[in-house]
């Protein structure tokens, strides 16, 4: 019987796996709200227990190995043990999301509450400097706040190494032992596949620009300034992609160290290069800021280990590829179908034997969250049949299922998953 790890590890190696690989939880934009999965648990009629968040600013829930179990997902993660917030995800308390559920959260997961209802959370866990991020009275997640920093044209006469000196940084030897750790107990207690699922490169990702983990951002801090600086201020860009590439090469080393080749893939990066209706940056500016830092990363991490490099990029990105694939991009998340010239034949006919396309098993924007269980059903099994062929795909959601998600379609998506694992297993037969 074919393991989980080498399922994955074949579907990586475009080679048809005897069942298609589920991914849920393995990292931050391949997981579940925790709302979400408190509906699952129930409906899956599993031990009565609260949902541990692992990351705060989607609160999305800790997949444990009872779920994993049930809906037989094949893959698990490796983090240094941080969030995006800068504290460790070690400890637990109650709290209460906005719609009374109770759930378990970090120790340092310190929020207050105004009188209008919003939840407001602080970086390093410390209320006694202004809050990183807001999450409205009704919302299921928190938003970054935009906490000083500077415009475009007054960076042209600042460091950026020295403005993002606190957001990057190597990793600690209790980080490292604590995924060293992590990581031999899957490999040699389980049979999972496994994902190093904290971003190492995230050059430019909106959700780290505003600094959630640092306590007084320096530099440009807002997405609009930001997006600007590359005409404005291109060398202060470039020495910030420089100073965290070189973090990312250095701590890829250190992972390497305690880890070796026991991960399977790594997550590189997490920013996002398009909208809805198409790319949110020229290429020209891609392949000046961005490609070169990109393929350094990747030129290293191909060079000194096995892992298969994880890119994540919502919308639409058609026009990207080809210099996604110059680079060494291995793995393509969340395969936004939904986005205009993502179509998913051309997609898996032009690229299905270049990507891993990691996503793209159902629409969370509109089918998921507003369709019928049918309609569910259907969209994954076509979506299925059509990536699965010839292996190269890794069935997730498009991003996250988000918390308002009917339980009825949750059971509805994995039910299509089982069913066609069940199918290809019979085909073969």
């Amino acid at each position: 019987m074919t393991t989980s790890r080498e399922r994955l590890q074949q579907t990586l190696n475009h080679q048809e796996p005897d069942r298609v690989v589920m991914d849920l939880g393995a990292t931050a934009i391949s997981g579940i709200h925790a709302n979400a999965l408190a509906g699952l648990r129930d409906a899956l009629g599993l031990e009565k227990r609260k949902v541990k968040v692992c990351e705060p600013l989607q609160l999305l829930g800790e997949v444990e190995e009872d779920v994993r179990q049930k809906l037989q997902v094949d893959c698990v993660d490796v983090s240094n043990g941080y969030n995006m917030f800068g504290f460790s995800n070690a400890g637990r308390k109650p709290w209460k999301l906005q719609n009374g559920l109770e759930v378990d959260v970090p120790e340092q997961f310190n929020t207050t509450k105004g009188e209008d209802g919003r939840v407001y959370l602080y970086p390093q866990g410390d209320r006694g400097v202004p809050p990183a991020a807001m999450m409205p009275k009704t919302g299921f997640f928190f938003d970054n706040i935009v906490r000083g920093g500077c415009t475009c044209d007054e960076a042209e006469e600042r460091s950026a190494r020295e403005d993002f000196k606190d957001d990057f940084g190597l990793l600690t030897d209790d980080q490292l032992r604590f995924m060293e750790e992590k990581c031999n107990y899957y490999y040699n207690e389980t049979e999972y596949g496994i994902v190093y699922s904290s971003a190492i490169a995230s050059l430019g990702d909106f959700a780290l620009i505003p600094g959630p983990n640092v306590k007084h951002p320096q530099g440009i801090r807002d997405l609009a300034e930001f997006m600007m600086a590359a005409t404005i201020c291109p060398d202060y860009i470039h020495e910030l992609f420089e100073m965290q590439t070189d973090y990312a090469i250095k701590n890829a080393e250190l992972i390497y160290q305690a880890c070796g080749d026991k991960i399977q893939a790594i997550y590189v990066s997490g920013a996002d290069f398009g909208i809805q209706t198409g790319p949110y940056m020229s290429l020209d500016c891609y392949r000046e800021f961005y490609k070169p830092y990109h393929k350094k990363v990747n030129d290293w991490i191909h060079s000194h280990t096995k892992w298969k490099t994880f890119f994540h990029s919502c919308g639409a990105v058609a026009d990207f590829l080809e210099d996604f694939h110059e680079i060494g991009v291995d793995i393509l998340n969340p395969v936004q179908l939904s986005a205009v010239g993502m179509d998913g034949k051309i997609l898996k006919e032009k690229w299905g034997d270049k990507f891993v396309f990691w996503g793209g098993g159902v629409d969370t924007q509109k089918t998921l969250p507003f369709g019928t269980p049918e309609e569910v059903y259907r969209e994954v099994t076509e979506r299925l049949e059509l990536f699965s062929k010839g292996g190269g795909f890794v069935f997730n959601t498009i991003h996250n299922i988000q918390g308002n998600v009917p339980v009825k379609n949750l059971l509805a998506m994995f039910r299509a998953v089982e069913d066609f694992r069940d199918g290809e297993i019979r085909g073969r037969k």
